[in-house]
């Protein structure tokens, strides 16, 4: 009865501090992701983020630094969603260009989190990725269908630019 005792206690025991080491590490993930708003662009939509806190934290980086928040609305399940990531990796100067004069964040468009509550204060999206510039106020700049900057099986570098130009702050330009 008692070595019973003892290894179900220990059984719990190991339970427990598995319990807090991944809620520990879920914390840190987390905490990384709190700053996701900045121009480390996650690399996937977090159907579990907040987008309003992410707004808030992407309008006060952007009032500080003098940009313009980019909002990228997709999903882990969209082809052109990566794509777009892949184009921005493959293109430094166009992802500086973007870095310096937008604060990018991603808003998760999924069956497991569609973002309704958000979403619902922007134009109707018909299409993913899509692309929302709002100035350092949260204010609707544009909408932009990403559609119109493919080229082929990606993004067109010079579409592109000039977008990103045409909707930057008019102290960057």
């Amino acid at each position: 009865m008692r070595v019973t005792s003892v290894c179900l206690l220990a059984v719990g025991l190991i339970v427990a501090v598995g319990l807090t080491l991944r809620r520990q590490r879920q914390s840190a993930s987390d905490a990384q992701s709190i700053g996701a708003p900045t121009n480390g662009v996650p690399d996937h939509y977090d159907p579990r983020r907040d987008p309003e806190k992410d707004l808030l934290a992407a309008s006060a980086e952007a009032k500080n630094s003098q940009r313009n928040i980019l909002i990228v609305v997709g999903g882990d399940w969209c082809s052109w969603c990566h794509t777009l990531d892949t184009f921005f990796r493959q293109h430094p100067d166009l992802t500086a260009l973007r870095d310096q004069d937008f604060v990018t964040m991603k808003v998760s468009m999924s069956q497991e989190n569609p973002n309704r509550p958000f979403l619902s204060r922007f134009p109707q999206i018909h299409g993913y990725p899509h692309i929302f510039i709002l100035d350092a106020e949260g204010r609707l700049i544009r909408s932009q269908p990403t559609n119109e900057l493919e080229d082929g099986s990606s993004y067109n570098v010079a579409r592109f630019t000039a977008f990103l130009e045409q909707f930057a702050p008019h102290s960057s330009r």
